[in-house]
């Protein structure tokens, strides 16, 4: 690709095809450390989703030990996938993260497609949703003002302009931003522990918990599909590998140690949203944490949770709005997109054609209306991508064997019980898409569509960039 921009091993950018005498291209800079990590672990995955989410499973199992134990597989699952992001971001530690890895380990249409269903559909659509609902809440509290779509947009170009300042700062507002949502949620745990008495068993609560097919097989695989799409996330902390200081340290362990800190929260959300509902009454409260803190504060309470879920909101749209653009320079930077995007500004060394390409596509997408039906092919699509990364680690082991490379030489972080345990993720992951499939076929089917629509895209740019190289 004469005179376009590479990512080289190390994330740096480097120019070909040009004159020794070429002023260097800017870099991206690498200005982020472990604790950076974490917080985009926990910020990727932690929305506004846990306020609400956990009425969702209590519907499909019906005790208190059922309900629990879905989410606690949940973060077993979530913690087998961060140990093989570890492994991969020790193989790869280069910008664009899960897009890298499926490039190297299958073939670049594969991670073509996925980059561009994380544009078109998973991303933006996610972000979209939030982005309202961030409006709605601002809304609740103001008691009115702009609509929640224009709050919306203006929270998105916000976010946008942050961004494109560089990646210390966008990483500072999504890292601040995150520990304000622990303290939301710690205060919510707090109130349920501490000022609600325990929910007692009623003859009602009796009644659910033996009511329908609550304990099968069935029940729980739908308990978890839910749980496992309130997991994810974790994965796009490994696009900004590329301006970490250390990525082959200290992202693995952002990635262990994040999703551990989830783990934490959402049982802890559950533990107490349990305790003061009981799982009837949860079952039965579409919004469980306002419930609880207005049992337990009255309108300070209902004030608290409505701030608390904004700031949720809000955090999960500044972690997506600094993590996905990198996906869309890498594309760019590998000659299978539009040119600009690989470009990084020299004063604030980020992405910036790739930032503003992102917030402008979710403020269309939000003002559209259109995010509900989107998000509803986001899991067939995402969870697809979940397996097909899992399954690198057996191909670029093998690469490593057959250049005679000893695999602890390379990799500290490998995967634990591989290859059983890559195989219970990936099995977990193509369960959710099945479970999808059969249950919202139509959806499904769109969403596949939209990845599919994605290969005739690649060939188009492939032969553009041969093109290029031959002029």
């Amino acid at each position: 690709m004469d005179g376009a921009a590479r990512i080289s091993d190390d994330g740096a950018m480097a120019e070909t095809g040009m004159k020794a005498a070429a002023p260097a291209a800017p870099a991206l800079a690498r200005r982020l450390g472990l604790f950076d990590a974490v917080m985009l672990v926990m910020g990727g995955i932690i929305g506004a989703g846990i306020f609400i989410n956990p009425y969702v499973v209590a519907q499909r199992v019906h005790t208190p030990a059922l309900i629990l134990g879905a989410w606690a597989a949940g973060g077993v699952v979530a913690l087998l996938g961060a140990f093989a992001y570890a492994e991969l971001a020790q193989h790869l530690p280069t910008v664009g993260g899960q897009y890298a890895y499926l490039r190297e380990a299958f073939h670049p249409a594969v991670a073509f497609v996925y980059g561009w269903a994380l544009l078109l559909v998973i991303q933006t659509g996610g972000m979209a949703a939030v982005a309202v609902t961030f409006g709605h809440y601002v809304r609740v509290l103001a008691g009115g003002g702009p609509s929640a779509g224009e709050l919306a947009a203006l929270a998105l170009a916000g976010l946008t302009a942050i961004n494109c300042l560089g990646v210390r700062g966008g990483s500072n507002v999504q890292s601040a931003l995150m520990l304000l949502k622990l303290a939301a949620i710690a205060g919510l745990v707090a109130a349920g522990a501490w000022l609600l008495p325990a929910a007692g068993t009623t003859a009602a609560a009796q009644a659910y918990a033996a009511a329908g097919p609550g304990a099968s097989w069935l029940d729980f695989g739908a308990a978890m599909t839910a749980v496992l799409f309130a997991y994810g996330g974790w994965q796009t902390a490994t696009f900004l590998a590329g301006e970490m200081r250390e990525p082959r340290r200290d992202l693995p362990r952002g990635l262990v140690l994040g999703v551990l800190g989830v783990v934490a929260v959402y049982l802890a959300v559950n533990a107490v949203t349990l305790r003061a509902l009981g799982p009837a009454g949860l079952a039965h409260a579409p919004a469980p944490a306002a419930a609880v803190m207005r049992r337990a504060l009255g309108r300070t309470g209902e004030v608290w949770i409505a701030a608390g879920i904004a700031l949720s909101a809000l955090g999960f749209l500044s972690q997506s709005m600094l993590t996905a653009p990198r996906v869309y320079f890498a594309m760019a930077s590998d000659g299978l997109f539009f040119r600009a995007l690989a470009g990084v500004n020299r004063r604030t060394r980020a992405p910036m054609a790739a930032i503003l390409l992102q917030g402008a596509w979710a403020i269309v997408i939000a003002a559209s209306g259109h995010y509900a039906q989107i998000l509803n092919y986001v899991v067939a699509t995402d969870f697809v991508f979940f397996g097909l990364t899992a399954a690198s680690i057996f191909i670029l082991r093998r690469r490593l064997r057959r250049e005679g490379k000893r695999l602890n030489e390379i990799i500290s972080a490998r995967m634990p019980g591989h290859p059983w345990t890559t195989l219970a993720f990936i099995a977990a992951c193509w369960s959710v898409v099945l479970a999808t499939l059969v249950r919202y076929p139509r959806n499904s089917a769109l969403g596949w569509a939209i990845d599919l629509a994605g290969i005739p895209i690649y060939l188009l740019w492939k032969r553009k960039a041969r093109l290029s190289r031959k002029r």
